[in-house]
């Protein structure tokens, strides 16, 4: 499957996925990131522990209506409906390669349980299921640590092997981008932006 068509897909699973090392100097041990096919099912977790405020960190997971400017692949992002701690967000993107293109969309149902985790699934849009759960854990070391779990099921077949592969490179470049983000606007709260 193309690395384009694949990133578009994890990116409008909302709840996406760095490489290991540090960015920003922010994180104080490498980003774990795993994929496995089960069934045509891409199953997928990610964490990262970071050294900012739980709150940013919160803030970045949970700001639907602004994800496509900083998660590669997504076209748009927004909240269609909100009721209290429950929330459709639609999402797009496209996938594309060299000649092939297909637009993909996806609506999420969203529950956010305030500053500790989210989890979504798809309730309408183009893929055969999709699913995530982002947690914001607190330690008392005074990182936060950020995990992910999750996973998709494209309505086209995948090859296992480097089908997974592939979600799991595509994953580490995307959690690299929330955690930039998360990283960039936890400095700029604290005065700490390079100039």
């Amino acid at each position: 499957m193309p690395v384009r068509a694949i990133a578009t897909l994890l990116a409008l699973a909302l709840l996406l996925p760095g490489v290991p090392g540090a960015v920003g100097g922010a994180m104080a041990q490498p980003v774990d990131v795993a994929a496995a096919n089960r069934d045509g099912f891409i199953a997928v977790t990610a964490s990262a522990e970071l050294q900012v405020d739980p709150r940013t960190v919160w803030a970045v997971i949970s700001d639907y209506d602004h994800l496509a400017e900083f998660i590669p692949y997504m076209r748009s992002s927004k909240v269609v409906q909100r009721d209290g701690n429950k929330l459709q967000v639609d999402l797009a993107g496209e996938l594309a390669f060299l000649f092939f293109a297909q637009p993909v969309e996806v609506r999420l149902e969203v529950v956010e349980t305030p500053q500790r985790r989210i989890v979504a699934h798809a309730v309408r849009g183009n893929l055969r299921a999709m699913e995530g759960r982002y947690a914001v854990e607190p330690l008392p070391s005074g990182l936060v640590r950020l995990s992910y779990s999750g996973g998709l099921a494209p309505e086209f077949p995948v090859p296992p092997v480097i089908g997974t592969v592939v979600v799991r490179m595509v994953l580490e470049k995307q959690f690299r981008a929330l955690v930039a983000e998360i990283v960039r606007r936890d400095s700029v709260a604290h005065g700490t932006a390079a100039k």
